[in-house]
């Protein structure tokens, strides 16, 4: 993804869901981005810009363990 983009990402995560949020470039990946709080891996943020539409889908996977309350 672009500087910019990912700017404009991280200040969107930051503001809708959690200021720790934060976008982070992919090594060797420019089709993508990775979402962290703190040094907590989130989830994947993929850039889609087919039929001339450009939107972003971000993926998590949330673990049955992690669905434990304590």
């Amino acid at each position: 993804m672009k500087p910019e983009e990912l700017r404009k990402l991280d200040s969107y995560f930051k503001r809708t869901f959690n200021p720790q949020m934060q976008v982070r470039a992919r090594p060797r990946k420019d089709d993508s981005a990775e979402v962290y709080i703190g040094d907590e891996f989130l989830g994947v943020l993929f850039r889609d810009d087919e039929d001339g539409d450009l939107s972003f889908n971000f993926s998590m996977a949330i673990l049955d363990i992690d669905l434990d309350e304590h």
